[in-house]
């Protein structure tokens, strides 16, 4: 089982972490869903999680849902996002 890390800035970390619950409801069979702030103070932010399936979510990150944009959006994530698989 993979783990994949998800990596973005954000406008304001502790509303981001606010959308924890929502966050891990919207990967696509994600399990083990892990926030990680940055130990510096800044503003940069991932999600860890274990995945069974990369197709459903390599077809979610090549064309996101709009209601999917919304939500990042009001967790405040700045785009881009970086996607990294365990090797």
């Amino acid at each position: 089982m993979p783990r994949i890390v998800v990596t973005h800035a954000v406008h304001d970390v502790d509303r981001w972490l606010g959308g924890k619950t929502e966050r891990a409801a919207a990967l696509p069979g994600a399990t083990e869903v892990t926030d990680l702030v940055a130990l510096d103070g800044s503003r940069h932010a991932a999600v860890m999680f274990d995945i069974d399936d990369l197709e459903p979510l390599k077809a979610l990150l090549s064309s996101v849902p709009p209601e999917m944009a919304v939500e990042a959006e009001s967790h405040g994530v700045i785009m881009p996002m970086t996607v990294y698989i365990e090797a």
